[in-house]
């Protein structure tokens, strides 16, 4: 996460007083977003009140707009990151059924089924195992896998208008 001079502006959706909005620019998965504070803090506790009050408003209309827009089957909240130099942001990750779908179609992820059948392991995947999956895939892989539905360009559009 960035200051929004060196965010470019194809991916920034929102800005408030306190917060970027961004697609994240390092992933082929649409609807990836970044919400991230514009003060340098690398905690919670280090942010001023007036900032901590406009986060829980943008955690649940980004999550609101996104479910709306894009409908993934899940979507996945979280904080990541103690790289210096990066303040406090939260990811917003969203899981459709065709990213599970490649999910369990790669057996290299197979190895993370410890106990039971893969049958049982359809089932009981958890969050860890797809968000690796989508950071590996989709952000670090030199071949991200072909993307079924709208466009990056297509859901930033969509989604600024909606934030609007």
């Amino acid at each position: 996460m960035a200051d929004a001079h060196s965010i470019p502006p194809r991916f920034i959706l929102h800005e408030t007083e306190h917060w970027i909005l961004n697609h994240h620019m390092a992933s082929s998965l649409p609807g990836y977003l970044m919400l991230g504070s514009r003060q340098g803090a690398h905690s919670l506790a280090d942010l001023p009140e007036a900032a901590l009050a406009e986060l829980g408003i943008l955690l649940a209309r980004v999550q609101k707009t996104l479910e709306q827009q894009l409908q993934p089957k899940w979507l996945y909240i979280s904080r990541f990151g103690h790289e210096p130099g990066y303040p406090i942001h939260f990811h917003f990750i969203p899981v459709y059924d065709w990213v599970e779908t490649l999910f369990w179609k790669d057996e290299r992820y197979r190895a993370l089924q410890v106990f039971g059948s893969l049958e049982s392991a359809q089932t009981a995947t958890d969050g860890a195992e797809l968000t690796l999956f989508i950071w590996r895939e989709f952000g670090e892989s030199p071949t991200p896998p072909a993307i079924q539905g709208a466009s990056i360009k297509d859901v930033t559009a969509r989604l600024r208008l909606a934030l609007k």
